[in-house]
């Protein structure tokens, strides 16, 4: 019981440096992204420092197989050279019980992880969004998909628009509105105009609105004496094609905990869910992919230092993560597009890298 929290202090004492030491380079790396990306907008430093503390969660969520598999090769490595390991084999202990506390460890910081970093990633990159259209545009850009139908608001320095539309749809490099709903509010004012059309395309920086009607809303004025009628409409938007598709196809904006109500309101309003389902599922397998990096990392360290090797043990360590991390994205990919079910999708990829590694570590392991 001594070993194993003794191996567990040091796994997550080594997790905690180099967390520490690799979020640091990335917040710096990603300060420097955020003075190139607002070099035209005149904010101050300390506001950039704000947004690279809000990128900082999502950050290290999508580095946490990496920082797993770098702590347990330098854990193990620094024991195979302290001839601990085998010291551990002396007494009786197998080196793959040496790595139950290291699993251990990790399976907690994987819970963790999906408990609770998840959630605080939906608030900081929804936080991060609005104050990005905000330095940017005047005004926060927001998108959400609800029971009834999808919701767009965007800014600019003369005020705000909400859009509202049934359903959407479109191609590839194409995103088209139906049903739409327009209404227009002036900077400190409330609404100036509301507009409905049949649907709606984004080209360029317009909206190109199809068989629309708009209404002038003032006081002392008739709204529908008023109103005009339109064959086409063209309205200036701040949205671009690749931000309503980052919004609309993202679900880090949205906690594990809201996840499961999102699905099912989306599913009864008529808008794809499979998307969703297989983040979903892949934040809920997080544990075992992160088990699945530990026991990489293992798989190559565990032996003896005097039989040389190290560095190409290391490197291939590393590069089988990388292969397994690449496996998991494609088949959440190939899940997404439909190609495969959603449960094989998020959990055959972490299942299997168990597997394989176990099967490394029996072949390699003499008791």
């Amino acid at each position: 019981m001594k070993l194993d929290l003794y191996y567990a202090r040091r796994f997550f004492q080594w997790f905690a440096i180099i967390c520490s030491v690799l979020m640091t380079l990335v917040m710096l790396i990603n300060l420097n992204e955020q003075f190139r990306r607002f070099d035209s907008v005149d904010i101050g430093a300390g506001k950039l420092l704000g947004l690279t503390l809000l990128n900082a969660p999502a950050a290290l969520s999508e580095f946490l197989p990496l920082i797993m598999i770098l702590t347990t090769i330098v854990l193990f490595v620094g024991l195979a050279r302290s001839s601990e390991l085998v010291v551990t084999r002396a007494i009786g202990r197998s080196g793959i019980r040496a790595l139950a506390a290291p699993v251990l460890v990790a399976g907690l910081l994987g819970l963790l992880a999906v408990s609770t970093l998840n959630p605080i990633v939906a608030a900081t990159s929804n936080r991060y969004k609005t104050l990005a259209d905000t330095y940017r545009n005047g005004g926060p850009a927001v998108l959400s998909l609800s029971g009834e139908g999808l919701w767009l608001r965007q800014g600019s320095p003369s005020g705000q628009s909400v859009v509202h539309a049934t359903s959407y749809g479109g191609g590839q490099d194409d995103i088209i509105l139906y049903d739409v709903t327009l209404i227009e509010y002036a900077t400190g004012k409330g609404p100036v105009r509301r507009i409905i059309a049949k649907s709606a395309r984004l080209d360029g920086e317009e909206w190109l609105l199809r068989s629309a009607k708009a209404w002038q809303l003032a006081n002392g004025v008739n709204p529908e004496k008023s109103a005009t009628t339109h064959e086409t409409l063209r309205l200036p938007t701040s949205l671009t094609q690749d931000r309503i598709r980052d919004r609309l196809g993202s679900a880090d904006g949205i906690s594990i905990y809201d996840l499961p109500s999102t699905i099912r309101d989306l599913s009864q309003a008529g808008f794809s869910t499979k998307r969703y389902q297989v983040w979903y599922q892949v934040e809920l397998a997080r544990p075992l992919f992160l088990i699945a990096m530990v026991l990489v990392g293992a798989a190559f360290t565990m032996r003896h230092a005097r039989f040389g090797g190290t560095g190409l043990a290391v490197l291939t360590a590393v590069l089988l993560g990388f292969g397994l991390y690449f496996i998991r994205n494609f088949a959440q990919i190939l899940g997404e597009n439909g190609q495969i079910p959603v449960a094989l999708a998020a959990w055959a990829p972490p299942v299997a890298s168990i597997l394989l590694t176990m099967g490394l570590l029996l072949h390699a392991e003499d008791g």
